[in-house]
């Protein structure tokens, strides 16, 4: 049997917080299913705990989120409106 010494993964590439937190540019934050209560719209931080962190810093518990739009970046929006 050889046992290598290498590692398994190249954790020089890797950033380990991006498996516990997912940072979005731009979203929408919605209340209920229907998606008619905005709570959010902007830059956010989905914590590993599931609450999500605001732009300004404020926390919504994830018992007040139904679920969050992600938007794609402005130059792919533009892509698929042309």
């Amino acid at each position: 049997m050889v046992i290598s010494t290498d590692p398994a993964i190249d954790r020089s590439e890797y950033d380990p917080t991006d498996l516990i937190v997912r940072t979005v540019e731009d979203a929408v934050v919605y209340g209920d299913v229907e998606s008619e209560t905005v709570l959010h719209e902007g830059g956010l931080r989905i914590l590993a705990n599931g609450w999500i962190e605001l732009d300004t810093g404020r926390l919504l518990s994830p018992s007040a989120v139904h679920h969050v739009d992600v938007r794609p970046p402005a130059d792919e929006r533009d892509e698929v409106d042309a």
